[in-house]
């Protein structure tokens, strides 16, 4: 084995320090030099933009779709998504669905009998709408109990949560893709609480609301450089803090209130937030390409169908509540 003399050693820790400040002033430069290149690329969109609208800052029209592509796409989907955005159609799909909740809801705490507002429990155990354990063989329940809430509280969140975050996701991939997801966490909520929680009755939205916030939450983290790291934070810790108290809250409700009370079937949570992380998000991250041809959307769509047939087989020949 050779010796390295101790002033070789020396020159060789005087080259290695100039050496290591030299690569770390390189990433440093690199790194403004890229959020440099950012910001005049968007500098340049926006003049092309207002050339080719002759003269017009579409802009100042577009400011909504701006924010909206920042919150919802990774930055090499911005540019397309401004180039044809557009409020037609509307978001149609949860505005509508959330009209109709609504409804059911105002119908159910007026007209009647129970005549209230806060806690809707016995008013709403005899609606053609609940998923009852007792009735699986009529199976849109497994569906229309999205439409039923049990309060005001139960109600009020899962509206502000899915027009908060569905309204913008609408506007950018539209109403058919995010009424599939959203359908897809209502169905595999209401199969997964049969499973998991087989005598318990089911209302509320929260397993679409939830399909929602999974597969936006997997596309901001994997898009996680390209979406403002900034914002990117921000959004995952907003998602977080939200999901993670609203699962305390549900397993409080399930498991320590009194018996009279109404307890909150967890599963629906999760199973509609496994949906939307699966299916959820190969549809969000789909923007700009053909969703029948990625083989990401079959594999999830493959995986999401063996589950319902399991859940179907468990229902007609081993639910506990047959």
């Amino acid at each position: 084995m050779g010796a390295v003399s101790l002033g070789d050693a020396d020159d060789k820790m005087v080259e290695i320090g100039p050496r290591t400040m030299a690569a770390a002033h390189d990433l440093e430069m690199e790194d403004m030099n890229l959020n440099m290149d950012r910001a005049m690329n968007e500098e340049l969109e926006e003049e092309k933009m207002r050339e080719d609208g002759g003269g017009k800052d579409p802009f100042k029209n577009k400011k909504v779709h701006r924010i909206v592509s920042k919150w919802m796409l990774p930055e090499k989907a911005r540019r397309t998504y401004l180039e044809r955005a557009n409020c037609l159609p509307p978001p149609v799909f949860i505005i509508s669905i959330s009209l109709a909740e609504l409804a059911v809801f105002i119908y159910y705490a007026v007209w009647k009998p129970q005549n209230q507002w806060i806690t809707l429990d016995t008013g709403i155990l005899e609606s053609p709408f609940i998923y009852s354990p007792e009735k699986r063989e009529e199976a849109w329940r497994f569906i229309s109990y999205m439409l039923v809430h049990a309060g005001v509280q139960h109600i009020l969140g899962n509206l502000i949560m899915q027009l908060v975050l569905g309204i913008p996701l609408e506007m950018v991939h539209k109403g058919l893709r995010v009424g599939l997801v959203y359908l897809a966490g209502v169905t595999a909520g209401s199969l997964a609480s049969s499973i998991f929680d087989p005598l318990r009755s089911l209302v509320g939205a929260s397993g679409g609301v939830y399909a929602l916030m999974g597969g936006y939450f997997m596309n901001v983290l994997v898009n996680f450089r390209e979406m403002i790291p900034a914002f990117g934070i921000v959004r995952l810790l907003i998602i977080i803090l939200i999901i993670g108290s609203d699962m305390g809250f549900a397993l409080y409700r399930r498991f320590f209130v009194p018996a009279s009370g109404s307890p909150v079937s967890f599963a629906a949570h999760i199973a509609g937030g496994f949906a939307g992380m699966s299916i959820g998000y190969t549809v969000f991250s789909c923007f700009d390409k053909a969703l029948l041809k990625d083989p990401r959307f079959w594999i999830a769509i493959v995986a999401y169908l063996a589950c319902v047939l399991f859940a179907v087989f468990f229902n007609i020949f081993l639910s506990p509540a047959n």
